[in-house]
């Protein structure tokens, strides 16, 4: 199992909207992105460098392997 990159949340973000993921709204630091066809919405921190269980989460939230998204990036 690949390890997970220290990303930041916009590079996070680029990497979903890649795999289809579109921004829905953002509420303070927080975007929302939503996808259609998914029922969960993925809702991106905009720090510097993202949590790895934060990012785990969101990555397994959007139904896609770590090998999957470090791909995208």
């Amino acid at each position: 199992m690949p390890r997970l990159p220290v990303i930041s949340g916009s590079e996070a973000v680029k990497a979903f909207q890649c795999a289809g993921w579109r921004v829905d709204r953002q509420r303070g630091s927080h975007i929302v992105l939503l996808k259609a066809g998914h029922i969960a919405s993925l809702s991106v921190p905009q720090h510097k460098e993202l949590a790895p269980g934060t990012l785990r989460s969101l990555v397994r939230t959007a139904e896609m392997s770590i090998e999957e998204f470090v791909g995208l990036l």
